[in-house]
């Protein structure tokens, strides 16, 4: 009996020995691969009666550390959360331009000053006055082309949130699928690791646009919970509905219903709520840009183009015009009505210099030394005119709306203001995003120091050979011995 116990001690030995080369060469293979968790095997005595009979292999153990992993996927909910929103920042300094640069605004709305004091150094020169009217149009065609940009961003969003809503709804069901496998292979007495693998994998995804808390559940089943309280996955994947639009126009908002929200299984999730379901990633910056950003920064740009239009439509400056007249700039060709309903929202995009002085819409020139409404020429030297535009423009005024702050501005301050709040905006936001890359840099090194150590590995081979060389070696001598005993 001693010899065959011997004997089955060793053969479990190789097995736990063939069983740890197995593990060890999963691990290294693995080094490199996203997603995978440290596999650890664990092993127990083996008793029969009171007797030791060998080890046996209790199972493979899947290491990760959960609170870091945890952490980590915060930490990227929060980088794609402040990147959607400095992107748009970024593209919309990029599309006003800073002061100085040729075609920015700041340099739109002075070349129209210097040409308008050029044409009044010679208010005779057809050309110096053409050359005001083409300055003219060029800052229109700015504006309508910083508030294009925005409406285009506010598209892209939309569509990007479409996108990230489709890959959620994909993704979460592929987790119910997996998950169901990781069951069928507990309970077939399989190890289920790869398919833990492939799930983390796809939950680390889905933390980039939701951030989600993984929880625990019995036989390697999981809740996913995002930091609002929303249930992504128990048991059963959520689905998220969303609906794109065409085309978004400024008018065009959530709160008044032109655009989508979006729902938890047919129940709308509130946006205005800073702690909602899907706070804290990429989706809850998409929206903060589409409805929140873009919707400020849009009505900024409109009250520049309001303050634009009504320093000339003023019959103080021009005395031609009389009340309720359009003046060098136009709300589409027509005056700006300041009185209620005040259609102020999308007015940077229907800006227009008046045709009366456009030749270009068969206007003339020389109604921007006598007046718009002028019907004939008046004295060609005559600075009058111009001088009273020069000084509208220069006017400190104070602002309608927009959200700028109550202070006396020229037309130069408003737009070099603009340009301050939004790169002052887009720099607060890129010390966030340094902050929450650093951060979920750092914690994803972290992670990896608890993942495959190939040096760790290889003193483990060393292990497994020893202990498969001592179990062959008990079963040498004990082969020797049952020959030994059979030729007595």
């Amino acid at each position: 009996m001693s010899l065959s116990t011997s004997l089955s001690n060793a053969v479990s030995g190789l097995t736990a020995a063939a069983r740890g080369a197995e593990v060890v060469s999963s691990n290294v293979a693995n080094v490199m691969t996203d997603g995978y968790g440290l596999r650890k095997l664990n092993l127990a005595s083996r008793t029969t009666g009171q007797m030791g009979s060998g080890v046996r292999v209790v199972g493979i153990e899947r290491v990760v550390n959960q609170r870091v992993l945890a952490d980590r996927r915060i930490a990227d909910g929060r980088t794609g959360f402040v990147s959607a929103q400095l992107e748009f920042l970024q593209r919309l300094e990029a599309a006003t331009g800073i002061p100085g640069e040729d075609g920015s605004l700041a340099d739109r709305i002075a070349v129209l000053e210097s040409t308008l004091i050029f044409a009044a150094s010679r208010p005779d020169t057809e050309s110096r006055l053409r050359s005001a009217v083409t300055a003219a149009n060029f800052l229109a065609s700015k504006l309508n082309g910083v508030s294009d940009d925005i409406q285009k961003q506010r598209m892209e969003a939309d569509a990007a949130i479409a996108r990230d809503v489709k890959f959620l709804n994909a993704s979460l069901t592929q987790i119910e699928e997996i998950s169901a496998a990781i069951t069928r292979r507990i309970t077939l007495g399989y190890d289920p690791s790869s398919q833990i693998d492939q799930r983390q994998m796809l939950i680390d995804q889905i933390s980039e646009i939701i951030p989600v808390k993984e929880v625990a559940r019995d036989r390697e089943q999981i809740a996913l919970i995002s930091p609002g309280g929303g249930v992504l996955y128990d048991g059963k994947a959520a689905q998220f509905s969303f609906a794109q639009v065409g085309v978004i126009t400024p008018d065009m908002t959530r709160q008044a219903g032109s655009l989508s929200g979006i729902a938890i299984n047919g129940f709308p999730i509130n946006l205005d709520n800073p702690t909602n379901a899907i706070m804290g990633g990429r989706l809850a910056g998409l929206f903060s840009v589409r409805d929140d950003l873009a919707v400020t920064e849009q009505a900024r740009l409109d009250a520049i183009a309001r303050d634009l239009v009504e320093r000339f439509q003023d019959p103080a400056v021009d005395p031609t015009l009389a009340a309720g007249d359009a003046g060098l700039f136009t709300d589409g060709g027509g005056p700006f009505v300041p009185v209620p309903p005040v259609n102020e929202e999308g007015l940077s995009a229907r800006i227009r210099v008046n045709a009366a002085v456009d030749p270009d819409q068969g206007g003339e020139v020389r109604r921007l030394r006598d007046g718009l409404n002028s019907a004939v020429a008046g004295p060609v030297g005559d600075a009058t005119q111009l001088n009273a535009l020069i000084d509208a423009l220069n006017d400190p005024r104070a602002l309608s709306g927009g959200g700028f702050s109550g202070a006396m501005r020229s037309a130069s301050g408003l737009g070099a203001e603009f340009l301050s709040l939004v790169g002052t905006h887009r720099q607060e936001l890129e010390t966030s995003s340094s902050f929450a890359q650093s951060q979920a840099a750092s914690l994803k090194e972290l992670e990896l120091r608890a993942g495959v150590d190939t040096d760790h590995e290889m003193q483990q081979l060393l292990l497994v050979e020893a202990a498969y060389k001592a179990n062959a070696r008990v079963i040498q001598t004990v082969e020797a011995l049952l020959d030994r005993l059979m030729e007595l």
